[in-house]
């Protein structure tokens, strides 16, 4: 019997509640820390979450292929025709400083799209999924984008000082901004409209995005890069230029503002 996109989701979101105890099991200590690049830790706990996910998805479908923040690319997600897309612990810098706003992200890729995803956050019991065309729900009810239709009073997910910038071509209108260390959270929350929007212009990885990616669009959110671009997460390169993610209409205006912002620097 062929394996559906429902098979596939009921396996994530069982593994990814092994993965969330593994972790937890680590949260008030977690191990060894060290920067593997800069500005990027990584703990025991990463590590010992992403054999325990490893072991068990590659085992369960051991035609798909693989990629994880924390494993070697072998490459097999380029030929296999569906492939696990994983982060074992997004948001390891709150993981590490004991705040519970990390999450183990898991995705099932088909074609470049996410089509099975689960976003989980252990420390809050917070399970956040989806199936390509029916919806996205977190702790199995439905779940939907914020409705919010203008940016002044918005609430973003944000890094501190990236709205006061210098660089922007235009002032933004008074916001109410937060952040999380985990970029997947940050786009489960907007997707579950607990916040309107949340943009990066930083680089981020297949791992941070492909399952909240498909969460986030199944509660009718778009998602896109800096220049209005949907993901795909079959290309050689793993790396995106940054994340707008947000309702339509708030979409829109932010990627307006970005795109007049990369153009005036371009052309002064």
């Amino acid at each position: 019997m062929s394996t559906t996109t429902h098979d596939d989701l009921i396996l994530l979101q069982e593994v990814a509640r092994l993965g969330g105890a593994c972790a937890m099991g680590w949260f008030s200590d977690p191990g060894e820390v060290r920067e593997k690049s800069p500005n990027h830790p990584v703990t025991q706990a990463d590590l010992e979450t992403d054999k325990l996910l490893q072991d068990v998805l590659r085992a369960a479908r051991p035609d798909y292929g693989w990629l994880s923040e924390e494993s070697i690319d072998d490459g097999s997600r380029l030929t296999a025709r569906r492939t696990f897309v994983v982060d074992p612990i997004d948001g390891t810098r709150a993981f590490i400083a004991g705040k519970p706003h990390f999450t183990i992200c898991l995705a099932v890729v088909e074609a470049g799209r996410p089509t099975s995803a689960v976003v989980y956050n252990p420390a809050l019991e917070e399970m956040y999924s989806a199936q390509i065309g029916q919806g996205a729900v977190c702790n199995d009810k439905p779940m939907s984008v914020s409705a919010r239709t203008e940016l002044r009073g918005s609430r973003m997910l944000a890094h501190d000082g990236l709205f006061s910038h210098k660089g922007w071509a235009a002032p933004w209108p008074e916001l109410r901004t937060g952040t999380r260390n985990s970029m997947a959270y940050r786009i489960a929350l907007v997707g579950a409209g607990k916040w309107d929007a949340t943009l990066t212009l930083r680089p981020k990885s297949d791992w941070d995005l492909a399952a909240a990616d498909l969460i986030a669009s199944e509660a009718g959110a778009l998602i896109t890069d800096p220049a209005g671009q949907p993901f795909r997460y079959d290309l050689q390169k793993c790396t995106k230029d940054g994340v707008i993610c947000a309702g339509p209409i708030i979409h829109a205006l932010i990627l307006e503002r970005v795109v007049n912002s990369i153009e005036s620097r371009r052309h002064p």
